[in-house]
């Protein structure tokens, strides 16, 4: 019995939850899965898991392989890393699951560059917004946003996008001094999901907190459009500032509010917590960083197309 791959398949079927999810994940028949179940508890003489037709649960003696296994495999991985790294790390695919908004914006226009720099590595992208189970779907990295909650995740912050309030230069030129004394209509939303009504604004300056609450005639479910209808002077915007950067950097549009704050939004590099990442994922990460760092905001004293009252949230 290969015991290494006994406990890799062990280990696949509680983070499974399931036997069939660990054949899945490892591309097995799940007869292929029991059986070796089977024979590693025969090998060991003991019961690891116990199991009914809905449910499996652990032994005290599983739970006490398991974590045994976990540092055996993690410790395999790390193993293989370091080898690897000197011969053809770089070779291969890896599996990248993106937020569609940011995917579209940042991470896919980037790619190009990444493929040129390294011909040898293929990344397959996923754009969604319904997070998958990066152990069951062999996802090698993905992007999360505002926390990530999973033991079995390694969480890596690349990069904290903050809300700016904008709009042309026309339409914040008729912005009063004050947020809290904005007119709202003039406000376009933007729609949370599953939600009919706009997210509010929220933005403070020296302890004073002001909440507006977008009533203008448009409101939109994607940053894309809500920047588009600001951009034909349908009104002013509050959305993260890496949509809006070069459309601010060109002066296509003005920022309102510059002296108040706003709410961030962090942006992790996430990878599953057992497995050493490999060169070619370190290597995607930090092209990722690098990215991102080029779309720090930009100058907010650069000249820009018109001379309008500005601000920032």
């Amino acid at each position: 019995m290969d015991r290494l791959w006994a406990m890799e398949v062990f280990v696949r079927v509680v983070e499974s939850k399931s036997f069939s999810g660990a054949a899945a994940s490892l591309d097995v028949a799940n007869a292929t899965v029991t059986a070796c179940i089977r024979n590693l508890e025969q090998h060991l003489g003991i019961t690891l898991i116990q199991r009914t037709t809905r449910h499996l649960r652990l032994t005290s003696e599983g739970e006490e392989f398991l974590a045994h296994s976990q540092e055996i495999l993690q410790r395999v991985a790390v193993a293989e890393t370091s080898v690897k790294a000197l011969t053809d790390q770089m070779n291969g695919q890896i599996r990248v699951e993106v937020p569609i908004g940011i995917g579209h914006a940042l991470i896919c226009p980037a790619l190009t560059q990444f493929a040129r720099c390294y011909p040898q590595t293929s990344v397959a992208i996923t754009l969604t917004n319904q997070p998958h189970s990066m152990i069951e779907q062999a996802i090698d990295v993905a992007i999360r946003m505002d926390r990530v909650e999973d033991a079995d995740l390694v969480a890596r912050l690349i990069y904290e996008a903050r809300y700016v309030i904008c709009g042309t230069g026309e339409i914040v030129s008729h912005c009063t001094p004050d947020p809290g004394d904005l007119d709202t209509r003039l406000c376009l939303g933007l729609l949370a999901e599953n939600r009919s009504r706009p997210v509010d604004w929220s933005l403070s300056n020296n302890g004073r907190a002001v909440t507006v609450c977008p009533a203008g005639p448009l409101s939109f479910n994607s940053s894309d459009a809500l920047i588009q209808a600001s951009l034909e002077g349908a009104g002013l915007i509050c959305v993260l500032d890496v949509f809006a950067n070069r459309f601010l950097a060109s002066g296509e549009l003005v920022e309102a509010y510059v002296d108040w704050t706003t709410r961030t939004k962090a942006f992790y590099a996430v990878t599953p917590k057992r497995r050493a990442p490999s060169l070619k994922v370190s290597t995607f990460i930090h092209f990722l960083l690098k990215t991102l760092d080029s779309q720090r905001r930009p100058d907010l004293h650069a000249p820009v197309k018109v001379g309008a009252s500005q601000g920032r949230r």
